[in-house]
C-alpha cells in the first residue's frame, strides 16, 4: 500500500522550476502554488504587469495533491445550511465549473477531465427529509434533479438524487499545464521559495525569503492555512478537519461521484479503474491516533486492502462560506473552502482578478473575509477557541502518546527537546519536537510517516522538512 495520493503517483514531475536567487520587483505576488495560486496565475495570463508565483516546496505539493478532485455544485446539504445565501453560492459554483471547463477546452489540457454525474444520498431513513429539502432548494434554482434508490455501481440507498453537468479531473496534471501556459518574460514561477516575513510600507510590501527580497504592490495569499493568526482572528473563524482517502483497484469503473448526507462521511468517485473513497473525517484538534482513525476508515468503507491510502486537511469556516478578499490594503486572502476547494479555487481566482482590477464582482461581499457572522455563528467561537487550546495543551503535556509503542522516542539532546524515529532499516531520524509556527508539540503520523501539528496542520517529513504549512521552517536536528 502506498501512502501517497494517486495524483502524486501518476503525474510527471519533470517540469520543476528554479528557486528564487535574486531580489525582484513585481506588481503582483502570489504566495502558494496550489489550485488557488495556479488558477490565479492563469487568470493574469494576458496581463502586462509583472507577476510572480512562489511556492515553498513544489507546485501542488500541499492540499491540492490530496483531494478527491471533484468539480461539483452538489455539496452535501450546503444550500440548506446557507439559507438566503444559497442561490448566490450555487451560482458561484456553477460558474466555476464553466470557467475551468472553458480553460481545459481552450488550452487543450490533458488532465483526465470527464463528465461525472453527482449523487447525494442517505442510507438512514431519518435523513430522508434532509435529502428532500436539499433537492427542493436545487429544483427551485431551476436545476434538474433526479431521484434514485440505487447508485450506478449497484449500491442500494434509502433515497437520494443526482444532478448533471459536474466533472472529475486530475488536479496535478491540471495545475502543471495551466502554469506552463501562463509563463512568459514578465510572469515567473519559483519553487522551493519560502516567504518567511512580510513588511508593509505606504504603497508596497517587502516579502523576505531566506536569501532574497520581493517588492510588490499586491500580495495574494493563496495559502491553505495562513501562517499568521492575528489580527485577522483566524482561529476563531475556522478549524481544521482531517480526512483519510483510499484508492483500490476495481475490475470496472463508473462515470459518477457520490456523497452521503450523514456521518460518518463517505464520498466516492472513480479514477480509471480505481475506486477512490473519502471517510473518517474529524476535527484535527481532538483525534491524534492515526492508526485508530485508519481502522475507523476501513470499517466505514468495508475495505482493508487499499492500493493507496493518504490523508488531507480541509479548513472549515463557521458559516460554511470561503474567505476570499482584501484583509489589508492590497493584500488578498483566499482560503476556508470547506472541503470544496477545486471549485472555490476557481471562484477565488476570478474574484481576485476583479478585486485587483477594481471591477465589480457579485461575490465580493458573500466571501468577504471581514464579513460579520450572525449571532448564531458566534456559538461556535468558544468551541474553536477550546479546540485550539486543547490541541496545544495536549501536545505539550503528553508527548509520548500511548499508541506509539516504542517508536518514536522523546528525549533531550544538547538541552533541546527532540524526537527520534527509527525506520524499517534501523536508520534514526531526529527532529526538534516543536512546530515552528506557534510551538505546538508534534504528533507522529504512523500511517504516512510524517510529523503533524495538531494545532494548525503543519506537516514535516521524517527528517523534518516542512511539506505543508502554515509553518515556514523545517525542524530537522542540526
Amino acid at each position: 500500500m502506498k501512502n501517497i495520493s494517486i495524483w502524486q503517483d501518476t503525474v510527471n514531475n519533470e517540469d520543476m522550476y528554479d528557486a528564487l536567487d535574486k531580489d525582484i520587483d513585481v506588481d503582483i505576488l502570489i504566495i502558494g502554488g496550489g489550485v488557488t495560486g495556479c488558477n490565479t496565475f492563469y487568470q493574469f495570463k494576458d496581463d502586462k504587469r509583472k507577476i510572480a508565483l512562489v511556492e515553498k516546496n513544489f507546485l501542488g505539493s500541499g492540499a491540492s495533491s490530496r483531494s478527491s478532485a471533484k468539480l461539483t455544485f452538489l455539496q452535501e446539504d450546503i444550500y440548506t445550511k446557507l439559507n438566503d445565501k444559497a442561490y448566490l453560492y450555487y451560482r458561484s459554483q456553477k460558474e466555476a465549473i464553466d470557467v475551468i471547463s472553458d480553460i481545459i477546452n481552450k488550452e487543450n489540457i490533458d488532465c483526465d477531465f470527464k463528465n461525472s454525474k453527482s449523487y447525494l444520498y442517505t442510507i438512514n431513513s431519518n435523513n430522508i427529509d434532509r435529502i428532500d429539502k436539499e433537492k427542493e432548494i436545487l429544483s427551485s434554482f431551476g436545476e434538474k434533479t433526479t431521484s434514485f434508490k440505487k447508485l450506478p455501481n449497484g449500491m442500494r440507498v434509502e433515497t437520494g438524487f443526482y444532478v448533471n453537468n459536474t466533472y472529475i479531473f486530475h488536479p496535478l496534471k491540471y495545475i502543471k499545464e495551466i502554469v506552463k501556459k501562463s509563463i512568459n518574460d514578465d510572469h515567473k514561477v519559483y519553487e522551493n521559495t519560502k516567504i518567511i516575513r512580510i513588511e508593509k510600507y505606504d504603497n508596497y510590501y517587502k516579502c523576505y525569503t531566506e536569501n532574497n527580497v520581493i517588492t510588490t504592490k499586491y500580495i495574494v495569499l493563496a495559502l491553505h492555512y495562513p501562517y499568521f493568526l492575528f489580527p485577522y482572528l483566524m482561529p476563531l473563524k475556522v478549524y481544521l478537519e482531517k480526512s483519510f482517502l483510499g484508492c483500490i483497484k476495481k475490475d470496472k469503473s463508473f462515470d459518477f461521484n457520490a456523497i452521503n448526507i450523514e456521518k460518518p462521511l463517505k464520498s466516492i468517485r472513480y479514477y480509471n479503474n480505481y475506486l477512490l473513497i473519502v471517510s473518517a473525517s474529524h476535527n484535527l484538534s481532538f483525534s491524534f491516533n492515526n492508526k485508530k482513525i485508519v481502522k475507523e476508515f476501513m470499517d466505514n468503507t468495508n475495505i482493508n486492502n487499499y492500493n493507496y491510502l493518504w490523508s488531507n486537511y480541509d479548513l472549515i469556516t463557521l458559516d460554511h462560506l470561503p474567505l476570499i478578499g482584501f484583509i489589508d490594503r492590497n493584500m488578498i486572502i483566499a482560503t476556508g473552502y470547506n472541503t470544496w476547494g477545486n471549485t472555490n479555487s476557481v471562484v477565488a481566482s476570478t474574484l481576485i482578478k476583479d478585486l485587483i482590477n477594481h471591477k465589480t464582482n457579485i461575490y465580493k461581499e458573500l466571501f468577504n473575509p471581514k464579513r460579520c457572522f450572525s449571532k448564531q455563528k458566534f456559538i461556535n467561537y468558544p468551541i474553536n477557541i477550546f479546540s485550539s487550546a486543547y490541541s496545544f495543551i495536549s501536545s505539550k503535556v503528553n508527548k509520548n502518546k500511548s499508541f506509539y509503542e516504542d517508536n518514536p522516542k522523546f528525549t533531550k539532546l544538547n538541552g533541546k527537546s527532540v524526537a527520534i524515529y527509527k525506520d524499517e532499516k534501523s536508520i534514526e531520524h531526529i527532529i526538534y519536537n516543536k512546530c515552528p509556527h506557534l510551538g505546538c508539540g508534534l504528533i507522529f503520523n504512523e500511517v504516512e510517516k510524517t510529523w503533524d501539528c495538531p494545532c494548525h496542520g503543519s506537516r514535516f517529513n521524517l527528517d523534518g522538512k516542512c511539506i505543508m504549512g502554515p509553518s515556514n521552517y523545517d525542524i530537522g536536528y542540526k
